[in-house]
C-alpha cells in the first residue's frame, strides 16, 4: 500500500535546455552562476528531480550510454500517456493506480542509466561479504510474514522516510527546496516533508554511535560546486541499492549550470558491499512550485488495514488447513 499522497497538481519544471543528465550541456552564453550575499554559490530555490530515467542500464541498452532521438521521443511519449490507458479489467484498474492528474514523474533522460561510473551504467559486483549481507538479509525476511508487525513494512509506509540520502525520483513529489545560510544549507523534500540540515562550518561529523535515517552530513564549497559528505546511517534506514549502512558514504556534488539547472551527482562508496564504487547523476531542474505540504496518514489508518488484513489472511490459511486434516 503506498503512502498517502500530496495534491502535485500544477506542478511545471522551468527550462527546456538538454538537462546535465544527458551529456555535456553548454552553459547559456553570457551567464554567470550567481552568488549570495556572503560569496557562495547560489542554489537556492525550488528544484525538481523527477525522470523515468532507471538507476541502472537495462540490457536492451548493454554498450549504450544514449537514447537515440527516436527513442527518447518514443519513451517520452510512453511516459506522459501510460496512465491514461485504463485496462479493461477493476482489479488491474486499482493496480495501475493514478492517472495523469496525480503522477508527475518527470520525462526520461536521453542517458540509458544514471549510473554513469562503471562505464556499463549497472551496480558493481557485490563482495563476498555483500552477498553473505544480502543473503542474510533474504533469509530474515522469508522467516517472517510480509505483516507480521508494522516493522515488517516498508519505512514508506510508517510515515518514517520515504527519501535518504541520496534521494532517488518517484512518481510525485519530486521537488527540493534549498535555503542557504553563510554556515548551512538546509534541502526540504516535498516528499514526507523531510528536511536535510546540512552544516558548512567546518565542524566534524556526529559519532558514529549516533546514527541518523538519513545519515549525518557535512559540506563545503569547492569553487562553483557544493560537495557534501555522508556518513552515520541508522541499520534500519533502506535504500534503492543494497547497502551496508555501518561502512556507507556518499558524496554529492551540486553545481549550478544554467538559470534553471542544478548538475547533482553522488558517488557511492561502500567498500564492505561492493567491489568498486559508483556514480550516478540526476538533474535538477528549477521548478515553479509551489511546495505542497505532504500529509503522511493521519492516524495511519492504513497500517491498521495492512495488519488486519493479513491476520484474516492467516486466519483463512488456518481455517483451509484444517479442512484438509
Amino acid at each position: 500500500m503506498a503512502a498517502l499522497i500530496a495534491a502535485t497538481l500544477g506542478v511545471q519544471v522551468l527550462g527546456q535546455q538538454a538537462p546535465s543528465g544527458n551529456g555535456p550541456s553548454a552553459t547559456p552564453k553570457g551567464w554567470k552562476a550567481p552568488r549570495t550575499a556572503w560569496g557562495h554559490p547560489d542554489l537556492q530555490g525550488l528544484w525538481d528531480n523527477g525522470t523515468t530515467t532507471p538507476l541502472e542500464r537495462p540490457a536492451e541498452f548493454a554498450g549504450r550510454e544514449f537514447l537515440t532521438d527516436a527513442e527518447l521521443a518514443e519513451r517520452t511519449h510512453e511516459v506522459a500517456t501510460r496512465a491514461e490507458k485504463r485496462p479493461t479489467s477493476a482489479a488491474a484498474d486499482v493496480e495501475l493506480a493514478y492517472n495523469n492528474e496525480w503522477w508527475e514523474r518527470g520525462s526520461p533522460l536521453k542517458r540509458t542509466s544514471l549510473i554513469i561510473d562503471p562505464p556499463d551504467g549497472r551496480l558493481p559486483a557485490l563482495t563476498d561479504e555483500g552477498k553473505k549481507i544480502v543473503a542474510a538479509r533474504d533469509a530474515y525476511r522469508k522467516s517472517r510474514g510480509p505483516a507480521d508487525s508494522w516493522t515488517d513494512r516498508p519505512l514508506q509506509e510508517r510515515c518514517i522516510l520515504y527519501h535518504g540520502v541520496p534521494p532517488f525520483p518517484t512518481g510525485y513529489n519530486n521537488q527540493y527546496q534549498i535555503v542557504q545560510t553563510p554556515g548551512l544549507v538546509a534541502i526540504r523534500y516535498e516528499m514526507m516533508a523531510e528536511t536535510r540540515m546540512i552544516p558548512i562550518d567546518g565542524r566534524p561529523h556526529l559519532s558514529g554511535a549516533i546514527p541518523q535515517w538519513i545519515g549525518n552530513s557535512r559540506g563545503r564549497f569547492e569553487g562553483d560546486t557544493l560537495v557534501v559528505e555522508t556518513t552515520g546511517y541508522s541499520e534500519k534506514t533502506t535504500f534503492r541499492f543494497p547497502a551496508a549502512n555501518d561502512s556507507l558514504r556518499v558524496i554529492e556534488r551540486f553545481t549550478r549550470t544554467g538559470p534553471n539547472e542544478i548538475d547533482y551527482r553522488f558517488t557511492v562508496q561502500n567498500p564492505v558491499m561492493y567491489t568498486r564504487d559508483f556514480t550516478a547523476v540526476l538533474p535538477l531542474r528549477a521548478s515553479q512550485g509551489p511546495l505542497f505540504e505532504y500529509a503522511c496518514h493521519e492516524g495511519n489508518y492504513g497500517m491498521a488495514g495492512v495488519l488486519s488484513g493479513h491476520r484474516s489472511e492467516e486466519k483463512k490459511a488456518e481455517e483451509a488447513a484444517k479442512k484438509k486434516q
